[in-house]
């Protein structure tokens, strides 16, 4: 029996220490805040959508940053384990859109309980409000974790699961990152992940508050698509968020943006060719030949998209329906098929749902989560450089990592 201690009680590090604890070590499970999960509460807006149930490449297809490193992880402990697991602690699943899965209770609360239930259990101890100041080392070798009221931690392995920068006020203040570089290890630069984007149009802010669904994006720098999916997008006072943009976030986090930006089109009609809008146009005209423009339009569009949208048509909105030329039905389907918003940057740290950046995963050892520079030095979660696009794919990063890390302690 080893002495393990875990730092982190988000997803990674819990499950680590049940990791640890099943194999018989006795672990001690550091957590600064009140409580476990603070940042799991509020995942997928307080639902927590705790995985994806995709196959395994559709696992490996939607990780962002080194995704090969995961290989031993994911199989590990795939999917279909945390699944498993959440309902054997009595946390009932379901399925959702893009296999995104959730409680049934629509509860992370319920996650969580489920959690703190298993570690009890498992005899880990938890100590709450105790915050590490740094990790004890001698001749490569962890010796323990220093406290920040001075104690003297000792411990035979210390996985470290301290999350990243994103949601600071959960806790996740980079400590891990600190306590890495002091042990010799290379902290890849750290920027937000998952994030939405500032947009140049001011017309983007008169509809602010506006949700689309079933739309399909595409983000462009000059001719290169960077990004194209299918989902659901939201306009801000700011810019554009939503599932969709904050995906294509990932794709374009590392560009540089330019005076230009980068162009993204919206097909507010995804389902519709060209050709086959251009015939409901006909016929929606048809029907209100003798209406003004800009009142034959409200069965296509959100009420608080038709202004943009007649703005942009260039149609003079009183202009009767019959009047409207085809070129003019024309430049109405093309703005449909391709609503245009330019890209200007990324917001925060404040904003983003992870971060992208940590400790280089070419220090750890795949297999074991173990650093290579520090013996009995484990890495679990969002303080590695791994992140992955919204789904449940990061906490299935989480949830792999740590439990991979804490199984590996012999």
């Amino acid at each position: 029996m080893k002495k393990v201690i875990v730092i982190g009680g988000g997803p990674a590090g819990m499950f680590a220490a049940l990791a640890a604890a099943e194999r018989g070590h006795a672990v001690i499970l550091l957590e600064k805040n009140e409580k476990l999960g603070k940042k799991l509460f509020i995942t997928g807006k307080g639902r927590c959508n705790l995985t994806n149930a995709g196959d395994m490449d559709a696992l490996f297809a939607n990780v962002a940053t080194n995704r090969k490193f995961l290989y031993s992880a994911f199989y590990a402990y795939d999917n279909f384990r945390v699944i498993d697991f959440f309902e054997k602690y009595g946390v009932l699943t379901k399925t959702e859109r893009g296999n995104r899965v959730f409680p049934v209770s629509d509860h992370s609360s319920d996650v969580i309980a489920a959690l703190r239930k298993a570690l009890m259990q498992a005899g880990v101890q938890i100590r709450l409000h105790t915050k590490a100041a740094g990790l004890l080392t001698e001749d490569s070798r962890i010796q323990g974790v220093l406290l920040e009221d001075g104690e003297r931690l000792l411990g035979d392995a210390v996985v470290v699961a301290t999350g990243g920068c994103s949601y600071q006020s959960t806790g996740s203040t980079g400590d891990g990152y600190l306590f890495a570089q002091k042990c010799g290890h290379t902290i890849v630069r750290l920027r937000p992940a998952l994030v939405p984007f500032t947009a140049k149009e001011s017309y983007v802010t008169d509809m602010q508050g506006l949700t689309l669904k079933n739309v399909r994006v595409t983000v462009l720098k000059g001719k290169k698509v960077l990004f194209e999916d299918f989902g659901e997008m939201l306009f801000t006072h700011f810019g554009v968020s939503g599932p969709l943009c904050l995906s294509a976030s990932s794709a374009a986090g590392d560009l540089d943006f330019g005076r230009e930006g980068l162009e993204m089109r919206i097909d507010l009609k995804p389902a519709l060719s060209e050709e086959q809008l251009d015939k409901r146009l006909v016929r929606d005209f048809l029907n209100n030949q003798n209406k003004q423009f800009k009142n034959a339009v409200h069965g296509l569009l959100p009420a608080k998209m038709l202004p943009v949208i007649i703005a942009l048509s260039e149609i003079d909105p009183e202009k009767k329906v019959h009047a409207v030329t085809r070129e003019e039905r024309g430049r109405l389907g093309a703005l449909l098929k391709a609503f245009p918003v330019t890209l200007t940057g990324l917001r925060g740290f404040e904003e983003a749902v992870i971060t992208r950046g940590g400790v280089s995963v070419k220090e750890v050892n795949p297999s074991t989560m173990e650093s290579r520079l520090v013996s009995g030095l484990y890495f679990s979660g969002e303080v590695l450089d791994l992140d992955a696009m919204t789904g449940g794919f990061n906490l299935q990063i989480a949830w792999s990592t740590g439990y991979l890390a804490g199984n590996s302690i012999g």
